[in-house]
């Protein structure tokens, strides 16, 4: 894990990139990268990278970036983590090459060399790079294909910018603050901002699975490379039979669980009262590690109570001979902590407060890479969502009429005022339900469409519904469709909610402290194998054949709790009568009892957008 920028100034009339900006950049991103730094630039001075370092893998400075190839003509700036490196090692040494390090960086520019542009297709992982080449003076850009690792870049038509964080672009001072008001629409909508969109007009999102290509003649097009809906097209095959389950999630599982233990410093594990941490810890163990070390997130007002994990989460600690710590927080250390989150948060999200407190604690704790669950709910159908969407969809299809919904709407609205600011989705079902992703936004969505005009300028509404175009979006993420209702909501849930928002919040939340977070059920290998199950799954079963997938089961009361979720109690937090923090003014609840939008109004007026 680290942080990389770099700007490539390909116009002929475009200046020379200021080394101020790299650094002011770069230093944005100190908390990414604490273990080592870096720049380089060309001969002529157009191209400058930059580099933070976070050091898992070959400790050394031999493995310090921007990294070189041995003849000059390939330098890359690498963030994350390629898991199936030892194979690509041996195939390479198998070639002829000769390494100079172990790690996992040089490997990317041994394989560009080979390769081109078509090495990525042969990564398994999660990461972000660019590699400057020389030859060709080009720049190439890719992103993982689940999109774990951000990548963002602005291009004003003379130079190119890119970065691991939108705030670290602003903070070189050369990129437009413009508003994009299809970001902020987005965000008031989902409750997080869609990729490719950002709050600014002149930054993007590298999106997920894509790859970009800049030279003298500027920035290409971003082209795919990997579709999530396409691998479960190509592997959905035959329908498995539900007795094959069990063997299928405990082989997939275990093998993505090995391949995300390669590393040169320790990995821990964050534990919930959940399946999907619980399954990892005791495959962990079953992988081969030892010693694991287990951090429990707990809060000082579930204490005694049902919602207090910590109780059982030491139990499976114990069952698998884990050191566990239990880190409790409340109220006041949240109020403490909460203009450095909105800081750290680097685009606004009604989530990763969680991944804050248990990202610090495990950093507290002296582990610089730790394993998470997430992932587990969208893969094996762990969401209500999988139960909602598509019961909502088949009456959808008899009773939703778009039109009949909107002027259905729009009478309540001038007669019942008070019915419709209070039963929004209520209202919106006969609008929006005929379709999936209609259905999916009803499920998911913070606010429909038709609200924003309470608290966003209708101008602003329009022109952001305009360039979103929210539901053209979700839909392009059923192409091709998988034709089974549970693969529907996994694609649904895997490419909107999960990483938009989650794993975004567990990269900002976990760099943030210097701490990578893996997400071994995030993995492509894993959700190839899945497949033919994905389709056919009932909900329940997934989650069951994962938690029996350790050879020694998870105890049947973590598996019979049932789903609570990463809960905080934020809401309650931000309803008492403590004082807001300093730099933080105070918002009123557009909706009493709704602390997802309360948190929304606060996470904007934070980041100056509200």
């Amino acid at each position: 894990m680290c942080g990389l920028n770099g700007i490539f100034a390909y116009h002929d009339a475009a200046p020379r990139p200021c080394e101020t900006e790299l650094l002011a950049t770069r230093e944005h991103m100190r908390a990414r990268g604490p273990d080592g730094e870096g720049l380089w630039w060309n001969a002529d001075r157009r191209v400058g990278l930059g580099h933070r370092r976070l050091a898992i893998l070959d400790l050394s400075d031999r493995a310090l970036q921007p990294m070189a190839s041995e003849d000059g003509r390939f330098v890359v700036v690498f963030n994350g983590e390629i898991y199936n490196y030892p194979e690509l090692r041996a195939e390479l040494e198998a070639d002829g090459v000769a390494f100079r390090t172990t790690s996992d960086t040089e490997a990317l520019l041994h394989l560009y060399a080979r390769h081109g542009t078509a090495m990525v297709r042969r990564l398994r992982g999660m990461f972000a790079f660019a590699v400057w080449d020389q030859v060709r003076s080009g720049l190439f850009l890719a992103r993982d294909p689940y999109g774990i690792k951000p990548l963002y870049f602005a291009d004003d038509g003379r130079s190119f910018r890119f970065a691991s964080q939108v705030k670290a672009l602003l903070a070189g001072g050369q990129v437009s603050r413009d508003p994009e008001p299809a970001g902020l629409v987005g965000f008031c909508m989902f409750g997080y901002v869609p990729e490719p969109f950002t709050l600014y007009r002149d930054i993007r999102a590298l999106p997920a699975g894509h790859t970009l290509w800049v030279d003298r003649e500027g920035a290409q097009a971003p082209r795919a490379y990997a579709n999530l809906a396409k691998v479960m097209a190509e592997e959905a095959g035959d329908p498995v039979p539900a007795a094959d389950l069990p063997e299928r999630t405990r082989a997939g599982v275990l093998e993505s669980v090995r391949a995300h233990l390669l590393s040169d410093v320790e990995v821990g594990v964050f534990l919930s009262a959940g399946v999907d941490s619980g399954a990892l810890l005791g495959l962990m163990r079953d992988a081969g590690q030892e010693d694991i070390r287990a951090i429990t997130l707990a809060f000082e007002e579930f204490s005694g109570t049902d919602e207090d994990e910590a109780p059982l989460a030491a139990r499976v600690a114990q069952q698998y001979g884990a050191r566990h710590s239990v880190r409790r927080v409340g109220e006041g250390e949240f109020r403490s902590d909460l203009p450095a989150i909105l800081e750290a948060m680097d685009q606004p999200s009604i989530d990763g407060v969680n991944t804050w407190f248990v990202a610090k604690a495990t950093r507290e704790a002296g582990i610089k890479v730790a394993m998470s669950g997430l992932g587990g709910d969208e893969l094996l159908a762990g969401y209500p969502s999988f139960v909602d969407v598509p019961r909502w969809h088949r009456y959808g299809t008899v009773t939703a009429s778009p039109w009949l919904g909107r002027a259905t709407r729009s009478a309540i609205s001038v007669m019942a005022p008070g019915l419709a600011a209070a039963r929004p989705k209520a209202l919106g079902f006969l609008e929006y339900s005929g379709s999936w992703a209609g259905t999916y936004l009803l499920r998911r969505g913070v606010f429909l469409p038709h609200e924003l005009t309470r608290f966003l300028d209708e101008k602003l509404v329009r022109e952001g519904l305009r360039r979103l175009d929210p539901l053209r979006r979700i839909e392009a993420s059923l192409a091709p469709d998988p034709r089974s209702d549970t693969a529907r909501v996994c694609l649904l849930e895997s490419t909107q909610y999960m990483r938009d928002q989650l794993l975004r919040d567990a990269d900002w939340a976990g760099m943030a402290h210097g701490l990578e977070i893996r997400v071994p059920l995030v993995d492509v290998g894993l959700f190839r194998r899945m497949a033919p199950v994905i389709r056919n799954l009932r909900v329940g079963a997934g989650k069951a054949a994962l938690a029996g997938a350790p050879s020694v089961p998870l105890p049947a009361d973590i598996v019979d709790r049932g789903k609570t979720g990463f809960f905080v109690p934020t809401g309650a937090w931000m309803n008492s009568a403590a004082q807001t923090p300093a730099g933080v003014r105070e918002i009123k609840p557009r909706r009493k009892g709704l602390a997802s939008r309360q948190w929304s109004s606060l996470v904007l007026e934070a980041a100056g957008a509200w």
